[in-house]
């Protein structure tokens, strides 16, 4: 008798764990479902007055920054033609097609 209500114990066990992963398993897929599109276009935003943009992002850049505003394809091309930097990792200026960016200033070394 003893030997039955251990074996009847640990299905229980079974029983609950499979329900659990049962759950989280309908959890994530409801949270897949759910999940914004992520944003085709970064811009990454300086810090002072106004938060001038600094740099211009494919959408899942893992190179952005915190600050951030989401642009569209236009306001991606725009702020490139006009100087705003491009990601050297994702290379926005290579998926937007465009191919004579501005120069970008050369950064200034100490003691030359």
């Amino acid at each position: 008798m003893a030997l039955r209500i251990w074996h009847a114990m640990w299905l229980q066990r079974i029983d609950d764990k499979i329900a659990a992963l049962q759950q989280r398993e309908a959890e994530q897929q409801h949270g897949r479902q759910v999940r914004p599109a992520e944003p085709e276009w970064i811009v990454e935003l300086g810090i002072g007055d106004g938060r001038p943009p600094a740099e211009v992002h494919v959408g899942g850049c893992y190179a952005a920054g915190k600050r951030r505003r989401l642009v569209g394809r236009d306001e991606a091309r725009r702020l490139l033609a006009s100087g705003v930097r491009a990601c050297s990792h994702c290379q926005p200026d290579t998926a937007l097609d465009i191919l004579d960016l501005p120069a970008q200033p050369a950064l200034a070394t100490a003691g030359h």
